[in-house]
């Protein structure tokens, strides 16, 4: 690893000299700014040797003689340790010590000197903010230095997977429909026309879906026009089957090659008003354009963020596939914990397994975190070969996990005891888990925002001067992306409200550095719950079901409120899947859903 990273990190510096660069950043994502880029675009992996779960999370930047990382700090322990002997060091994107990129990179290039980046995996308000930040520096900026072109050899081709045609009776709209909306608003953002990168946004559009293309995500890799009089899907054709020609002819959908788009969007008439995502369209598809650029065009991620009732009717079946796999699993821990032979890696093994068995489910949502006692306090732990612990004596155990279900995309987290809890545990879980419920239980008017509701979920642990740093929830897309916009809610100031339709997480929790941590995670679906003299108000709908941890509450601190609160959701649980499990799962579930009680 060490020697190829210096080879690597030596050709770069070669290349950066033939082509006139003094100083090149490069992206950890692909020309669509994907939250999970494809293996072709993981380049940034490839040369420092740092790979996240995502495989976006870090930015690298390289000079004539220092070479740096930067990435969050839910990576900060892993990147340091991947990145010993690379030649990169790790700089840190939060925290105290943080240092910005930009910032640095201006302070540290002389005037005169060019920075060089790939325009293609850089989108342009990112691209932009960088140019002017260097030009008021003297810098100049070089956005056409493929820097994987000159030294990658061997990079993996781009995705060639199958598409499929996502059944309209589960979605609930058809493309024709979903289409006209979109032209909706981009008029509305006095455009004439659209240009979609994000590679979420287009299979929605399109009713199209793939596997393998993206890891987690049944979403491909392509490009989108729409206008009144021509719609075309730009994607390599070697990805398409006859159904799938059949449903593009259907709704008259021209297909072009993937790499056309650059040329396509150049000829584009002068007339032509483009509505584009500065944040998720690159630098080099916007340096290409002669017609007028409309920024905007996060309306698409809004008409997707609000799911319909057929949706909605067809999430609750994955909800309930999603418990039957979590039963199974539970109680296989339950079982074969005392012999000690249980390990991290081995129970994401095992949980892969149970969700897959059912036909329905396509992958996973995202790579389960699963962290024993000290790795559950790391957020985004990643139990690896290396990490790898045994689950034995007295602990807790945090799972965060989800499935891509035809039906619906699932996000779980659990906390649970095993070998028993201290009183200290139970407090804090209970404490996270009055958080969750007020969170649950809140009904607020319609124009809310997820950053006036956060605070429900903190409160019981500012309290006590205890605090988690994540989102208390992200929004969840429909067999698409499991983080999902517009809406969120967090401490961030989010301009996005919150409105019917709308799924999100309610995950807040507690990280207590090599002792535990815990989170507590259920969907929840916005809806309306009344109309009076003040105007509508909203609350929401719990859509997963699994029980929480009963051993774990401490009923001396909860209200009565909150006692039935997890009485109810235990019993609508027991209700929804003990006619889907077998007698002795029924057994179980019915014991993990007993009423709690002061």
């Amino acid at each position: 690893m060490e020697k190829k990273n210096l080879t690597y990190l030596a050709n770069l510096r070669e290349a950066m000299k033939k082509h006139n660069i003094d100083v090149c950043i490069i992206t950890g994502t692909d020309p669509h700014q994907s939250e999970i880029p494809p293996h072709h675009w993981r380049g940034r992996e490839w040369l420092t040797g740092f790979e996240s779960s995502n495989g976006t999370n870090g930015t690298a930047v390289v000079t004539a003689d220092d070479a740096l990382c930067w990435t969050d700090s839910r990576y900060f322990l892993q990147a340091e340790q991947q990145l010993e002997g690379t030649g990169f060091r790790m700089m840190k994107e939060d925290g105290p010590e943080a240092v910005d990129l930009v910032d640095w990179v201006t302070e540290n290039t002389p005037k005169g000197a060019i920075v060089g980046i790939d325009g293609m995996t850089f989108s342009i308000a990112f691209a932009q903010r960088l140019q002017q930040e260097l030009n008021d520096n003297g810098i100049n900026l070089n956005t056409d230095f493929p820097q994987f072109d000159y030294i990658y050899p061997d990079r993996p081709e781009r995705p060639k997977n199958k598409l499929f045609v996502h059944d309209e009776k589960i979605v609930g709209e058809s493309v024709d429909s979903k289409m006209s909306r979109i032209m909706e608003a981009v008029k509305s953002e006095l455009a004439n026309a659209t240009l979609i990168s994000a590679l979420d946004d287009i299979a929605w559009a399109t009713n199209l879906r793939t596997a393998g293309d993206i890891t987690y995500s049944p979403i491909f890799v392509g490009y989108l026009f729409i206008s009144d009089a021509q719609r075309v899907l730009f994607v390599d054709a070697d990805k398409l089957t006859p159904e799938v020609e059949e449903h593009l002819k259907k709704y008259n959908i021209e297909v072009r090659p993937y790499d056309d788009v650059l040329s396509f969007a150049a000829s584009l008439p002068k007339t032509t008003r483009l509505l584009i995502d500065p944040d998720k369209t690159s630098r080099a598809l916007y340096d290409r354009l002669d017609c007028t650029p409309v920024f905007g065009g996060s309306s698409v991620a809004r008409l997707k963020s609000i799911k319909n009732s057929t949706m909605l009717a067809n999430l609750a079946t994955a909800m309930e596939k999603d418990g039957v796999a979590l039963t199974r699993f539970f109680m296989m821990i339950e079982r074969e914990y005392p012999s000690g032979t249980l390990t991290e890696v081995e129970l994401g093994k095992r949980l892969r397994q149970l969700r897959l068995a059912d036909p329905s489910c396509v992958d996973e949502s995202f790579a389960a975190i699963i962290g024993w006692n000290g790795h559950g306090a790391i957020v985004h732990y990643e139990a690896t070969e290396e990490t790898d612990v045994a689950i034995a004596g007295q602990g807790l155990l945090l799972v965060d996990s989800g499935g891509q279900y035809t039906f619906g995309t699932t996000d779980i987290t659990r906390t649970i005891a095993l070998g028993g809890a201290t009183d200290e545990q139970r407090h804090d879980f209970t404490l996270v888990m009055k958080g969750h419920i007020a969170l649950a239980r809140a009904i607020f008017p319609e124009g809310t925002r997820g950053a006036q509701l956060d605070v429900l979920a903190r409160q019981f642990l500012w309290q006590e001067g205890k605090a988690y740093y994540h989102g208390t929830g992200h929004g969840v897309g429909f067999f698409i992306n499991c983080h999902e916009g517009p809406q969120s809610i967090r401490l961030n100031e989010n301009p996005t409200p919150l409105q019917p339709g709308m799924i999100t997480s309610n995950e807040p929790g507690l990280y207590l550095a090599d002792k535990y941590g815990i989170r507590c995670e259920n969907l929840i679906v916005t809806e309306e719950h009344s109309v009076t003299e003040f105007g509508r108000f909203f609350d929401f709908k719990v859509m997963t079901l699994f029980p929480f941890d009963r051993s774990l509450f401490d009923t001396s601190i909860m209200t009565d409120e909150e006692i039935r609160w997890v009485n109810d959701y235990h019993a609508m649980v027991a209700e929804r899947l003990c006619p889907l499990l077998s007698a002795d799962e029924a057994a179980w579930m019915k014991e993990k859903t007993a009423p709690i009680a002061k």
